[in-house]
């Protein structure tokens, strides 16, 4: 059997991570997500320090809830121990009560650590 490389680690954690947006799953999410990130896009294209509290708040009190999330091509590059993925698809779901479906294309920005794995420092987030 091949040995997994830090690439096959980091497109695995991006399928945990679509993963865990699906099924609001906080738990999994708080793994995947550096106490640092920062997040920029919709509604308003503001870059958002210190995102992750607030992302997790949304989906434990389902603010937010993903209903779909349909994958279309997925880029991943590492050097390193910085990763970058680049995602396409359609995303489905309520926020705030209101429905929305976006195609959008999200870069990620991950960091790769004994302690944790691959986690997402920095994200971007915009229509496609």
């Amino acid at each position: 059997m091949a040995e997994r490389t830090l690439a096959d680690e980091l497109y695995e954690a991006e399928r945990r991570l679509q993963a865990a947006m699906l099924a609001g799953d906080v738990g999994e999410l708080d793994r995947l997500l550096d106490e640092r990130l920062i997040f920029t896009g919709p509604p308003d294209g503001e870059c958002r320090p210190r995102a992750k509290q607030p992302d997790l708040d949304n989906h434990r009190s389902r603010r937010q809830v993903m209903t779909g999330l349909v994958q279309e091509d997925l880029t991943v590059v590492v050097a390193g121990t910085t990763g970058v993925t680049c995602f396409l698809g359609l995303l489905e779901g309520t926020f705030a009560g209101e429905p929305f479906s976006s195609r959008l294309r999200y870069t990620r920005t991950w960091v790769h650590t004994d302690e944790y794995g691959w986690r997402v420092l920095a994200a971007h987030a915009g229509p496609a």
